[in-house]
């Protein structure tokens, strides 16, 4: 009953009618937050798209200027750089035919692999295992590559995949309730501009329908999107 309370008492600080200006938003979603741990800040984006379409079903990878999310754990498979290179380019875990067969055998401590074409025909074969949990290799998603060691660093720093759901909605980490708000809105700006440039050719009408945020537990709170 507490923490109904609580929530409440925030969420009459929001004006659901409302669409706040990006710095009134987040300078908004500081102060309803109501936990006691360093809450994330969390966007979600309506499309206009239809997922049935093969063509707007946005997905890849993008880096923006401040990470919040938990610390990326790397798994590199390859035979063309050594365990030392791997573990200087932040790699967690490295190995090849070695590490598949710990997958197969129910090993699964890691967040991303990433690897050269070469292993796809082994690790193809365990898409029962990775699938289900996102975490088969794609080359669109830059985790194939033929630049292991690149693509290691680019996550370890906070690259993440993005993907819309069924609905046509993103949702994804932009900040902590601790972070300076500067850092939160250079976060949006950043992914906005990036969704923005994503527009698939055949979208018509509105293409970005609702923008919100909100923290962990925390009321939803609209941005006037127009104005970014």
């Amino acid at each position: 009953m507490a923490k109904n309370k609580k929530y409440l008492a925030v969420k009459a600080l929001v004006d659901n009618k409302k669409k706040y200006s990006l710095q009134e938003a987040v300078a908004l979603v500081k102060k309803t937050s109501i936990t006691k741990f360093d809450a994330s800040i969390d966007i979600a984006i309506k499309l206009n798209l239809d997922t049935t379409k093969a063509e707007q079903q946005l997905r890849g990878t993008i880096a923006l200027p401040y990470y919040f999310g938990k610390q990326i754990r790397v798994l590199v498979l390859s035979d063309d750089v050594t365990s030392t290179q791997a573990k200087e380019a932040g790699a967690d875990h490295f190995g090849g035919k070695d590490k598949i067969d710990e997958i197969k055998n129910g090993w699964m401590d890691f967040d991303v692999i990433i690897t050269s074409h070469k292993f796809m025909p082994e690790l193809s074969k365990l898409g029962k295992i990775l699938g289900p949990k996102g975490l088969m290799p794609n080359p669109k998603l830059g985790t194939v590559t033929t630049d292991v060691l690149k693509a290691t660093k680019e996550f370890k720093k906070g690259k993440m995949n993005y993907r819309t759901d069924s609905y046509g909605n993103i949702h994804m980490i932009v900040g902590k309730i601790s972070a300076s708000g500067e850092k939160v809105v250079a976060n949006i700006q950043a992914l906005l501009e990036f969704i923005r440039s994503k527009r698939p050719s055949t979208v018509k009408g509105d293409y970005i329908q609702k923008v919100s945020i909100s923290s962990t537990m925390g009321p939803s709170i609209k941005i006037d999107f127009n104005q970014i």
